[in-house]
């Protein structure tokens, strides 16, 4: 089966397969992704976020997909990620949680899944879920410890799932959970200001 038409759960479970170390660089991740490197990206990024993860991977996570969305949202024809980035590696053990527990739901999504309301394929409309993503990542930096992440992380792989397949209903309902999210983790860090002017 070419790349080009493997649903983004037969990519994950092959990238997880192909591993030849206990941790894969986040470079190996994205040359995997191939030609639709934007909308798998956003799913490999998410889907950690999906499970309790201790510090840093939210955290990384979030870094990168900073980056991603900011040259979504410049008009970027591909994603370009640092060298320093490119070199950090995740463990395989965490990797492989995540898509083992994952694939059955993209599964599940991939069926119901299927081109409709496709103007978020348009430049304007593409730039704008970039701007959306660029405020999950921010919430995901500041998220709560451990669990504070998840329904960003659901959001996130909803938004790259839809994209992938072309689905406006999906990517919609990704944004409709990165709102969710994104005010747990403001609520969140406004708790902790409160706490620390509380203190001083």
């Amino acid at each position: 089966m070419r790349q080009g038409t493997s649903r983004t759960s037969d990519i994950l479970v092959r990238l997880v397969e192909d591993a030849r170390t206990d941790r894969v660089p986040v470079r190996a991740i994205v040359d995997v992704l191939g030609e639709r490197a934007y909308a798998l990206l956003i799913v490999v990024l998410g889907l950690p976020n999906c499970l309790p993860m201790p510090p840093p991977i939210p955290l990384l996570c979030g870094l990168l997909l900073l980056s991603v969305a900011v040259q979504i949202i410049l008009g970027q024809p591909s994603p370009w990620l640092p060298n320093r980035l490119l070199a950090r590696t995740i463990a395989l053990h965490d990797l492989r949680k995540a898509v083992d527990r994952a694939v059955p739901w993209l599964r599940k999504l991939e069926r119901f899944a299927r081109p409709r309301l496709s103007f978020f394929e348009r430049a304007v409309a593409f730039r704008l879920v970039g701007a959306a993503l660029l405020a999950f990542a921010l919430a995901l930096v500041f998220a709560a410890p451990i669990i504070g992440q998840i329904p960003l992380g659901i959001a996130v792989v909803l938004v790259g799932l839809g994209l992938v397949e072309r689905d406006g209903v999906v990517v919609i309902a990704g944004l409709c959970f990165g709102l969710v999210g994104t005010v747990l983790s403001l609520g969140f860090l406004f708790a902790i200001i409160a706490s620390a002017s509380a203190i001083f």
